[in-house]
């Protein structure tokens, strides 16, 4: 399919949540396509539909060693989340050069809607765990940084800034 351009902060559209998904097309498949070869080519484990511009809640994520086992959701949610959290340094191609650990749960049960339309009920773990909820922050307008103290993120931002120009 095709490798999409990744929005840059401070686009606005990275601020807003995305639109629930109704049904799971032949568009949605191609939209999960698009962003399947654009996380690769980056290279990434995750991408979010909001950060080509696609401002509806699919997501993708593929954190497996050999690559390959890629996870399509539309409309993911988290039902529970582990008590024990896992920090991770984290990074997005929105934000480039710039990255923070993060602590989130280890663990999360996700429901969301597969590429078939069916609603499925998945554990996630570990990198795959932080990856969905990486993802999931995007659908709802948030970056990796917001999850930092200001000092941290205003930092973070400046140092954005000036990779951009």
């Amino acid at each position: 399919m095709t490798v999409r351009p990744i929005l840059r902060w401070p686009d606005p559209r990275l601020r807003k949540a995305a639109e629930p998904v109704e049904d799971v097309t032949d568009e949605i498949r191609a939209h999960w396509q698009d962003m399947i070869d654009t996380m690769e080519a980056m290279p990434g484990v995750g991408l979010a539909a909001p950060q080509i511009g696609v401002m509806l809640r699919l997501a993708v994520v593929d954190a497996s060693n050999e690559r390959g086992e890629v996870v399509r959701m539309a409309n993911p949610e988290i039902l529970h989340a582990s008590v024990q959290d896992r920090e991770h340094d984290e990074a997005s191609p929105c934000l480039p050069g710039v990255h923070a650990t993060i602590s989130r749960p280890r663990a999360v049960t996700v429901r969301f809607l597969n590429a078939a339309g069916e609603t499925e009920e998945r554990d996630f773990v570990h990198l795959w765990a932080t990856s969905v909820q990486h993802q999931i922050d995007h659908l709802n307008g948030m970056l990796f940084v917001d999850r930092l103290s200001k000092t941290k993120r205003d930092m973070l931002i400046r140092r954005a800034r000036k990779v951009a120009r």
